[in-house]
């Protein structure tokens, strides 16, 4: 959607990570000062990893209070706003998709099971474990020795794994050593982001996945505890939501935009997943 802002990583990296990675302290972001960003989206994954701090981050339309020990996870294109008072500290990791997957497969499958979850409020005592990896990592990041792009790599999966012992939200599902599902998962919400316009049916990315119903429900379920038409209906909502605060087009073109010949039908379709009518939904969160 070309009316929200895109960003990007910082041109300002070394030559071996132009583009593809960076770590910062909150501290030398803030400078002193609050820090508001409005509504924006990335096209790297971005986590925040909050030690001290106050303020809002809205993720996707959710809002979450900014505490101590909480780290924030974002993938690519979603939409968020943040607010983070003077005085916070902790790190900031940006990075783009083949910078982690280029270092082994395990650290894809970790990623995507802690990205479904867009925050993690940490124990102290597993916080500071995870503190230890990144701040170990800023110092590779900083002093640039030989090799230190491949140690950033990894301090990068072992915070992954670190996280994943640390969290503290048990109503992310196990899913074991489910590579195959893994893949088919990633495959399937890459697709959906893609093609949520023209293909609204289960049927139509069973077809391009190669699988059957039955199956694609299994690893959606198992992996994420939604439905695949749950996991399609969840983006076209978001998009939805994402035209009509960021953009004056009136409803029927935003329907049209997603692939909604009738925009009466899109309207009972957006009041039934939001219990608001998209003019109603745009005005109260004005």
């Amino acid at each position: 959607m070309e009316n929200i802002p895109i960003r990007h990583i910082s041109q300002q990296s070394e030559p071996e990570l132009t583009g593809s990675f960076t770590i910062r302290e909150i501290t030398s972001l803030l400078s002193g000062r609050d820090m508001v960003q409005e509504l924006h989206r990335h096209d790297f994954y971005y986590i925040l990893i909050v030690k001290n701090g106050e303020g809002l981050h809205e993720i996707d339309f959710t809002g979450y209070e900014i505490k101590n020990h909480t780290v924030f996870m974002m993938r690519p294109g979603q939409v968020h706003y943040l607010s983070l008072k003077a005085g916070s500290t902790g790190y900031l990791i940006q990075f783009k998709t083949d910078f982690l997957y280029s270092h082994n497969s395990a650290s894809q499958k970790h990623l995507t099971r802690l990205i479904q979850y867009s925050a993690y409020n940490l124990e102290q005592e597993g916080f500071c474990r995870i503190e230890a990896v990144v701040s170990e990592a800023l110092k590779e990041y900083t002093n640039k020795l030989k090799g230190y792009h491949e140690v950033l790599k990894a301090s990068l999966s072992i915070f992954l794994i670190e996280l994943l012992r640390q969290r503290t939200d048990k109503a992310i599902p196990a899913m074991g050593d489910n590579t195959y599902g893994q893949e088919k998962l990633e495959q399937f919400l890459e697709l959906v982001e893609k093609n949520s316009s023209t293909h609204k049916q289960v049927s139509q990315y069973t077809g391009l996945l190669n699988l059957s119903s039955y199956q694609l429900s299994s690893i959606t379920k198992t992996l994420l505890a939604k439905t695949p038409s749950e996991i399609i209906n969840h983006h076209i909502i978001l998009e939805a939501k994402r035209q009509l605060l960021a953009t004056s087009k009136q409803v029927g073109q935003i329907a049209c935009d997603l692939g909604y010949d009738d925009p009466s039908y899109f309207t009972r379709f957006f009041k039934r997943h939001t219990g608001l009518s998209p003019e109603s939904f745009r005005q109260n969160s004005k």
